[in-house]
């Protein structure tokens, strides 16, 4: 499968079809390159996206498909997520119809595009209906062309959820799934790690369907949540007879985590 570089796309910001790009905030990391090289291959038609908080799963999946949109007027782009609240007590039946209940579901993408566009061409994008949000419980029946999808916090998707979600793409598609595996609110029902397993191999690859983990280097919205997230990988993986023994020397096993990149869980070596 070829991949079409990054290193022959132009990064700087642009004009095409009235969507502009802000400068970027941060520098890409040569993971977050790959996965754009990846993202932009027009071979590849279906990406599963795992990672930690933080390491840019939404921002480099809708930053790849907007650049796509740029080049291609007759595409849209097309936001799925769940309508699970992440606090143990929600806030119970929301007022207004359907998408003014979805609507505190979607700050996440609108977020993600002041951040990468500027307001007017967001604004233009909403107006053409070029973007649209709608949540995972209302897939069923559709048949999606010309779209650019992006589906996220797939960790809360059920593995039925998953299934319709996939078997929904049609042609001149692309769809990015994103999840989590260290964060799910619907207490083990997720999906979304037995999908992205299924769908691990060469044989899935060669048919166009990717998976990529992004992991605690990539994580840029901030230094502490990189500590944040090393210490959580130590206290859910690291056996608690060795945590215990060694709780004096903890420093040294975040320190060890921090400075490599995180993909499975795994139990570092004892620090000396």
């Amino acid at each position: 499968m070829g991949v079409k570089k990054l290193s022959n796309i132009q990064l700087e910001p642009h004009n095409f079809f009235s969507i502009k790009f802000k400068e970027r905030k941060f520098k890409f990391t040569a993971n977050q390159r790959k996965f754009l090289d990846t993202l932009l291959d027009p071979e590849v038609k279906i990406m599963f996206v795992s990672g930690p908080a933080g390491s840019s799963k939404t921002y480099m999946s809708l930053y790849g498909c907007l650049r796509l949109m740029s080049e291609d007027a007759d595409k849209d782009l097309l936001y799925i997520r769940s309508i699970v609240e992440s606090a143990d007590k929600g806030l119970g039946s929301l007022p207004g119809d359907m998408s003014e209940k979805f609507n505190p579901f979607t700050l996440p993408l609108y977020d993600k595009l002041e951040e990468i566009i500027h307001e007017g061409d967001t604004a233009y994008l909403k107006q053409k209906e070029r973007v649209n949000a709608i949540p995972i419980n209302f897939l069923r029946g559709a048949n999606w062309e010309n779209k650019f999808i992006v589906a996220d916090e797939a960790q809360n998707f059920t593995f039925k959820e998953l299934t319709t979600l996939i078997t929904r793409i049609g042609e001149n598609t692309k769809l990015i799934i994103c999840g989590d595996f260290m964060q799910s609110d619907i207490d083990g029902k997720t999906g979304f790690k037995n999908m992205v397993d299924i769908f691990s191999d060469e044989d899935s690859k060669a048919n166009g369907i990717d998976t990529f983990q992004f992991t605690n280097k990539d994580i840029v919205r901030s230094k502490i949540l990189k500590f944040i997230i090393s210490v959580f990988y130590i206290s859910l993986f690291l056996p608690k007879r060795v945590f215990l023994k060694t709780k004096n020397t903890a420093p040294k096993y975040i320190k060890l985590l921090t400075n490599r990149a995180i993909t499975t869980p795994s139990v570092p070596k004892e620090p000396k």
